[in-house]
């Protein structure tokens, strides 16, 4: 009996362990349809005959539908099964992908954009939710932080395969290679949820039917002070940290004269800061804590940021964007901890809720960057984000400090 129980134990282990596996690759996936429009700006700009500011709209429209569609994804994770919502998604992510691709014009790129916000809104947020019901707090830091090594990939590969088809071919091929990569993976998932162990497939019923329910659950998560907290600094982390990176192609390529493809690369060292903490996360975390972690990312971003905004050499901002990307993984992945435990009850809505206040920073700061933009210039933009970002550390890592309501 012992025997079989370890055999069991050793099973349902390595089951989960590649379901984390597998939501880490639907999470390339994802990132990749979040910074792949980044280095395309100026193309877009170029073929549809618009400004540049006009042509970011691109990446604002798929944040907010992103952060809107967390209202849906979160409660129908909780209440059918995260990681099989996350399968149905991705197949739904391919089909928008394909949208994209076959966009005539610009407003059916829009479209295709938001749709593609829409349907990817269901695979990082519930992966992270999924995890935090399956790992003990304990273990859930250095657990998500190796989980995002997909995510982390995903967006430096979406930088860099944009800028490369930009230009050298067109910009509706990275569409076509996102929409195989949610299928295969999407078909995957599907199979796999069903050999799950029982304990995994958390479900929350909730009380009532259809909205009352889903804004019952969202109601409970916004009703804990220190929830509130976390969900306010993610907004504005995201707004200061995306309202900047989003034009950092943009400025590498009109301030240093880089062409498309060689700045899409250069920010793909954004993503490798990222692997960096992510590889080392354990033993960061054991030996900074997360109040530490959270000082040292945002005074890690303000730096590099400046640094990136003013540099008169090319060369030098690749150690800028490769601290840019620790210093964010630093502090982010410490924000992603206390979202999972922040309403343990109803995981699904909270890590949704938490993801839905990013993208919609993130949108803001985007479409406030790309208004001030003409009047601003680059250099300008990436200070002031860099300042926001400190402010807001810092803040958050005092009330951390402090013990505030914490979970």
């Amino acid at each position: 009996m012992t025997i079989n129980n370890s055999l069991s134990v050793a099973s349902s282990s390595r089951l989960i362990n590649r379901a984390i596996v597998a939501l880490s690759v639907a999470a390339f996936g994802s990132g990749m349809s979040m910074r792949v429009m980044d280095p395309m700006l100026v193309r877009l700009a170029a073929d549809f005959a618009i400004p540049i500011g006009l042509a970011s709209w691109s990446i604002t429209v798929f944040g907010v539908a992103y952060g809107f569609s967390q209202l849906l994804f979160g409660p129908l994770g909780d209440r059918y099964g995260k990681v099989k919502v996350v399968a149905f998604g991705s197949g739904a992510c391919s089909l928008a992908a394909l949208f994209c691709a076959s966009a005539q014009d610009f407003s059916w790129l829009l479209l295709g954009r938001a749709l593609g916000g829409a349907t990817a809104a269901s695979i990082i947020p519930l992966a992270m939710a999924w995890i935090g019901d399956v790992v003990v707090y304990e273990q859930r830091q250095a657990v998500l932080a190796k989980f995002l090594i997909g995510q982390i990939l995903g967006l430096s590969a979406g930088v860099f395969v944009g800028g490369f088809s930009a230009e050298f071919f067109s910009w509706r091929v990275p569409f076509f290679i996102i929409a195989a990569w949610f299928a295969l993976i999407g078909l995957y998932l599907g199979s796999h949820a069903k050999r799950l162990p029982d304990h995994t497939h958390v479900v929350q019923l909730g009380e009532g039917s259809g909205l009352t329910r889903l804004l019952g659950e969202f109601q409970k998560v916004f009703s804990v002070p220190w929830a509130r907290q976390v969900l306010l600094t993610v907004c504005l982390e995201g707004a200061a940290v995306f309202g900047a990176l989003a034009f950092v192609p943009a400025h590498l390529h009109t301030v240093y004269g880089l062409s498309l493809s060689s700045s899409g690369a250069l920010v793909m060292l954004f993503g490798l800061g990222g692997l960096a903490f992510a590889f080392q996360s354990r033993r960061w975390i054991g030996v900074f804590g997360e109040v530490k972690l959270i000082q040292a990312g945002a005074l890690i971003m303000c730096g590099s940021l400046i640094s990136l905004g003013w540099l008169p050499l090319w060369w030098l901002t690749m150690p800028a964007c490769l601290l840019f990307g620790l210093g964010f993984y630093m502090m982010h992945n410490t924000l992603q901890i206390n979202a999972t435990q922040m309403a343990p009850e109803r995981r699904g809505a909270a890590v949704a809720a938490f993801a839905s206040c990013f993208f919609l920073g993130q949108s803001s700061g985007v479409a406030l960057s790309g208004s001030l933009l003409t009047s601003a210039g680059t250099p300008l933009l990436l200070t002031w984000a860099g300042l926001l970002v400190l402010i807001v550390g810092i803040r958050f890592a005092n009330l951390r400090k402090q013990k505030f309501l914490q979970p």
